[in-house]
């Protein structure tokens, strides 16, 4: 059974940012799309899922504006937003969330609610800081070789075939720590450039033989990962990072890194882990 996406709408404008995002995503994917808008349950609430008016018609609307063949359906759960989107993704191909709302849950997407969704969704949450100025045709991702950075891969790698763009892998490589009376410091150092370099581009050249239809090139860099990244990020249509891995840029994604990413990478964001 093909899975959907799923949007978390609020009504805000990165919502409406997340929602045109989803759209066009579930478009070139042949997806379809499922709009959910988390309420908090009282008993003199009087919701209606239905008013035209409502958060979740606007965003069907527009969802329907933006990729005109899609399907989309809506949904209003009650709960918190966190358990809510986590739940949701179980039977999601992918949740796209709006950072730096006006209000609702997309106000703290930055902060707590990013950070459960994306440690502990069943598969990538994006993360949409607004609409994008242009389109720079290609897609970056940060790898670095460990389990969790190959599932990030494999979604960029899909990313970049549905676009018809180039992907662009970086390592972002930080130069080791060594006493100053460390003898051959130097050759050490670049020693242990080569290999990482090395490695990586190793690992590149096996999904470039995978994927021969896809454009992919590789750079290490020298520089901690949100810098590097948010550098990338400003001439990319999406910048893609795994979670949970064992080292380098992955390891740290759901704490300084990804914090770091989400605040300074001004184009979508996907965090990537493993079903």
């Amino acid at each position: 059974m093909t899975r959907p996406i799923v949007v978390g709408v609020d009504g805000s404008l990165p919502s409406a940012a997340a929602v045109e995002w989803a759209a066009a995503e579930a478009g070139r994917r042949g997806l379809s799309l499922r709009l959910v808008h988390v309420y908090e349950e009282r008993p003199y609430d009087g919701y209606d899922a239905d008013d035209p008016s409502g958060p979740l018609a606007i965003a069907a609307d527009r969802a329907r504006g933006t990729a005109p063949g899609v399907e989309v359906a809506t949904r209003a759960l009650p709960g918190n937003v966190r358990d809510v989107l986590i739940a949701e993704s179980a039977g999601a191909d992918t949740v796209v969330v709006g950072s730096r709302g006006l209000g609702g849950f997309t106000g703290m997407v930055i902060g707590s609610v990013s950070t459960a969704v994306a440690g502990h969704a069943a598969g990538p949450v994006v993360v949409v800081h607004g609409r994008p100025a242009r389109s720079y045709g290609r897609v970056v991702i940060g790898y670095d070789r460990s389990p969790h950075s190959e599932a990030a891969m494999e979604y960029a790698v899909e990313q970049a075939h549905v676009r018809g763009v180039p992907l662009h892998v970086v390592h972002a490589w930080q130069t080791p720590v060594f006493s100053p009376q460390a003898t051959a410091y130097n050759t050490l150092l670049v020693d242990v450039y080569r290999e990482e370099s090395g490695a990586v581009a190793e690992s590149v050249e096996r999904w470039r033989e995978k994927h021969p239809d896809v454009e992919i090139t590789c750079e290490t860099v020298s520089g901690h990962p949100v810098s590097v990244l948010a550098a990338e990020g400003a001439t990319a249509d999406l910048v893609v990072v795994g979670s949970r891995g064992y080292g380098g840029l992955v390891s740290a994604v759901l704490g300084s890194i990804s914090h770091g990413v989400l605040h300074h990478v001004t184009c979508p964001v996907a965090v990537v882990r493993p079903r």
